[in-house]
């Protein structure tokens, strides 16, 4: 088992740490949190060991889970890594990308893996149609939530829309060629609504929103390609995979049949998997252990968390 020690003990981090101590694949340690207040609120409710210096946690572990507020990702990340530390580092990887940079400079100095925690990459209903999505060319998504004030300090796309970003990434294999994006600030200081349109060079396009002022929450994203419609909703986690062929000679009293104006006739039909129930969070921890283990190649790379947050930066440039 992997000893592990989490940095931050926020909302998030005290899921981290509690997922971590039920995996079979690490050892919890310990945590560090700045707040001594709260960290003392969490050593009385969980009876987890607390370290009042992050040098004392790094030294004590193997692998180090950094879920702090962004602006200490690479202050954290940099004091792990250099004492050959590996890193699990929560989205976005870093404030900057040039950050983000020396921090993938450093890991291949010192010979330790790093992922990012771009969770929805482990969303059931994502995984069980990623194997389907074939070369999409429009691709649309909405992240849309009810106001919340943790989050506010960050504008919505680092918040909510570098999700999709990530996603997107994932499954289109081309270059970007352009982006224009518009945001608007509601009761923030930075922009609470975003739209994006992300051009590649091989011809797809992303349409993003998010939204951090809705009414009810919405977490959907659409691929259309070649012969196919793959929706997945990441809160419901359920997909829908619809699937066009060319018609049967004689189609059955069922068959759905499609005709366009050269008189070319297709069959509609459904291909949906079946998505299976996780921990989504727990999947991505649980993951990086395989990696380090095994050394292999994380699922979420740190370039993979480099490129979604200068995506989602050049997105920000726009407004």
């Amino acid at each position: 088992m992997l000893k592990a020690g989490v940095l931050g003990a926020g909302h998030l981090g005290k899921i981290h740490l509690r997922l971590l101590e039920q995996s079979e694949k690490y050892e919890l340690v310990g945590f560090y949190d700045a707040d001594a207040e709260n960290a003392k609120r969490v050593v009385h409710e969980f009876g987890y060991r607390y370290f009042d210096t992050i040098e004392g946690l790094v030294d004590a572990v193997d692998v180090v889970d950094i879920v702090t507020p962004t602006l200490s990702h690479y202050d954290c990340a940099k004091q792990a890594i250099t004492k050959r530390k590996h890193i699990f580092i929560e989205k976005p990887i870093t404030n900057t990308v040039e950050e983000a940079e020396t921090i993938r400079a450093l890991v291949a100095e010192n010979g330790v893996k790093g992922q990012v925690g771009h969770v929805e990459r482990f969303n059931p209903a994502f995984t069980a149609v990623k194997n389907k999505i074939d070369n999409p060319m429009f691709i649309e998504t909405h992240r849309l939530a009810e106001f919340n004030p943790r989050g506010t300090d960050v504008p919505v796309v680092l918040d909510l829309m570098i999700h999709d970003i990530d996603i997107i990434l994932s499954v289109v294999d081309s270059p970007v060629k352009h982006i224009s994006a518009s945001g608007v600030s509601v009761v923030s200081d930075t922009p609470d609504i975003a739209n994006a349109r992300i051009e590649f060079k091989n011809g797809c396009v992303a349409n993003l929103t998010a939204s951090r002022i809705s009414l009810k929450n919405m977490r959907k994203t659409r691929f259309f390609q070649k012969d196919a419609y793959i929706s997945v909703d990441f809160l419901e986690k359920k997909c829908e995979v619809v699937k066009m062929k060319d018609a049967p000679t004689n189609p059955g009293d069922f068959d759905m049949i499609l005709q366009n104006a050269e008189g070319v006739k297709k069959q509609i039909y459904f291909d949906n998997p079946d998505v299976e129930s996780n921990n989504a969070i727990l999947d991505e921890l649980e993951t990086f252990a395989d990696a380090i283990t095994n050394n292999t190649t994380p699922i979420v790379t740190l370039h993979d968390g480099t490129e979604a947050l200068r995506i989602a930066n050049m997105i920000i440039n726009q407004f």
